[in-house]
């Protein structure tokens, strides 16, 4: 899929990681940082940019931009897995860790599913106890720099044990919800949790689909290069 355009190298360091247990089945190692999403990059005015956290919490709160920037960040390097089947390996993000944001808010015992909310309207869900794994960031800096807006600056969520549509761009909300509210993909028909790493009889490949055997609209394969 990819070796035709990123060198023999790739293929040698695809069999290092997949030797180490960290290439997911299905998937495919790249160098690159390829950019998928749906709509156009959102403009960025930082005297404007606010972020909120609402729902099932005991006090809502809003952030401008300079307030955010603030709070407690961390450093964590991770692997990432695109549902159109690249993973790009060790890579390095900055950010507020989700735990963070649970302890400034309070959240109340009926939550059980958070939403993202983005740019656009679009969203997408997860449940709570996956958003509380201790490497997921509200991420704004990838490599020491500030995120390339095409990749979702200023701020974009970072869940690195999940498909990567999971890790939301140009991210301006977090709702923690007692429902489970479907996302954009979701509601097309990819699969709610998004486990890259789940394989059972139905998912030979991971959790992409609902329905492993139909292709929702609007899904790349990767075939293409980036």
């Amino acid at each position: 899929m990819f070796s035709s355009f990123e060198g023999p190298d790739r293929r040698r360091e695809e069999d290092r990681i997949r030797k180490e247990g960290r290439l997911p089945p299905g998937q495919a190692l790249t160098f690159k940082f390829p950019v998928l999403h749906y709509g156009p990059v959102p403009p960025f005015n930082p005297a404007a940019w606010d972020f909120r956290v609402w729902g099932e919490v005991e006090e809502e709160k809003r952030w401008t931009w300079d307030e955010f920037n603030q709070l407690p960040r961390t450093k964590v390097k991770m692997d990432i897995h695109c549902v159109t089947r690249w993973s790009k390996f060790d890579t390095v993000w900055e950010g507020v860790p989700f735990r963070e944001l649970v302890n400034l808010v309070g959240v109340r015992p009926e939550a059980a599913y958070v939403v993202a909310h983005c740019d656009y309207g679009y969203t997408t869900n997860l449940p709570l106890e996956a958003m509380l794994d201790d490497d997921v960031l509200l991420a704004y800096r990838y490599d020491g720099q500030f995120l390339e807006p095409e990749h979702g600056f200023p701020l974009r969520t970072l869940v690195p044990k999940r498909y990567f549509w999971k890790s939301a761009k140009w991210l301006k909300a977090i709702e923690f919800s007692a429902e489970n509210q479907l996302g954009y993909w979701e509601r097309g028909g990819y699969h709610s949790h998004g486990d890259p790493w789940m394989v059972d009889e139905t998912h030979v490949d991971g959790e992409r689909f609902q329905n492993p055997s139909d292709l929702p609209p609007g899904f790349n394969d990767g075939s293409d290069p980036f």
